[in-house]
């Protein structure tokens, strides 16, 4: 089932006034806590509220903690994926099922605090369509994990063809108009928070402090945040592969430069160019400056060949809550 034949409610006093989303996989220990606090925030912030548990294949008893909070609270309502198809697609999953008039997507793992989402009802209130939280201090992580999330951050801003705001994750809070505008956007690698700033709108920031994580460990090790980071930069920016014609202009007029300086020495009597090694070391290097570009090209056109493959983003083995208990993607 395609994300525009998923029955929404018409009449706006059908729906709830908010929608929070928030990908599962593998947090049975975090799971009692984090709807503790959300249900606190919630009836704090006034108004009708709905949960949405995208359960990302999980190993663990996630799925049957989830069903046990929604047999006492039908507020909660979970997706339960065919198998993990990633954080980014349980974010889309949430957000396609999503009938609130606001919708705020958050991780699990309480590292982003509930209570931020206050302050962030309050902006939307005011009048903005996106609040996005700001991390102002990460508090339990390490050294590396900071400089490189740092650095990450400015090297995609710096690059990017849209404005990406920094220090920014997947934590914030979409109007309805906003989350209907992304449902459109339906490309297989996707980096949601660019995604949330490509279609416009009326954002803004929130600044808050980033906590230890509640329990378990963290989703997102080195190899998927270079992953994330790849799909990031090649989906918002182009230089990469615009890099590959800078460097072959600044080796043509250094080639260039050389022919003539060797002329020269030669015509003057100078043998300092004679031998194979500089030659072999000029050819080793600009094979491997043509690899590493060869490997940018096959990384563009494997998500070419992904997108034209036309596969669902994620498919559903049941569905708790909505129009219906069972309903496959």
């Amino acid at each position: 089932m395609q994300p525009a034949s998923i029955l929404q409610a018409d009449s706006a006093a059908d729906r709830p006034t908010f929608s929070v989303v928030i990908p599962i996989w593998n947090e049975a220990a975090v799971i009692p806590e984090l709807y503790r606090r959300v249900q606190e925030v919630m009836a704090e912030a006034g108004g009708s509220w709905e949960l949405i548990c995208v359960n990302d294949g999980s190993e663990d008893n996630s799925l049957q903690l989830l069903l046990e909070l929604r047999a006492a609270d039908p507020r909660v309502r979970i997706i339960d994926f065919s198998r993990n198809f990633g954080h980014q697609v349980a974010i889309t999953a949430g957000t396609d099922f999503a009938e609130g008039d606001a919708v705020i997507i958050m991780d699990a793992d309480l590292q982003d605090p509930p209570e931020t989402i206050l302050r962030m009802i309050e902006r939307w209130r005011e009048g903005y369509e996106v609040v996005y939280a700001v991390r102002v201090s990460r508090e339990g992580e390490t050294w590396f994990k900071l400089w490189t999330a740092n650095l990450f951050y400015r090297l995609l801003q710096s690059i990017a063809d849209i404005n990406i705001p920094l220090d920014a994750g997947d934590f914030r809070l979409m109007d309805r108009r906003v989350v209907l505008a992304m449902r459109r956007l339906r490309e297989k690698h996707r980096f949601m928070r660019g995604l949330s700033s490509w279609v416009g709108f009326k954002q803004i920031g929130v600044e808050y402090e980033r906590a230890e994580r509640y329990a378990g460990e963290t989703k997102y090790p080195l190899r998927k945040m270079l992953r994330l980071a790849m799909v990031a930069i090649t989906s918002f920016s182009y230089l990469p592969l615009q890099l590959a014609t800078y460097f072959g202009f600044a080796f043509a007029i250094l080639s260039l430069v050389g022919i003539i300086v060797t002329v020269i020495l030669r015509l003057s009597g100078n043998l300092f160019f004679l031998g194979q090694a500089t030659t072999l070391v000029s050819v080793l290097f600009l094979g491997g400056v043509q690899l590493i570009f060869l490997g940018i090209l096959g990384g563009y056109l494997g998500r070419i060949y992904d997108e034209v493959k036309g596969r669902p983003l994620y498919l559903i083995s049941r569905a708790y809550g909505f129009v219906s208990d069972e309903r496959p993607q």
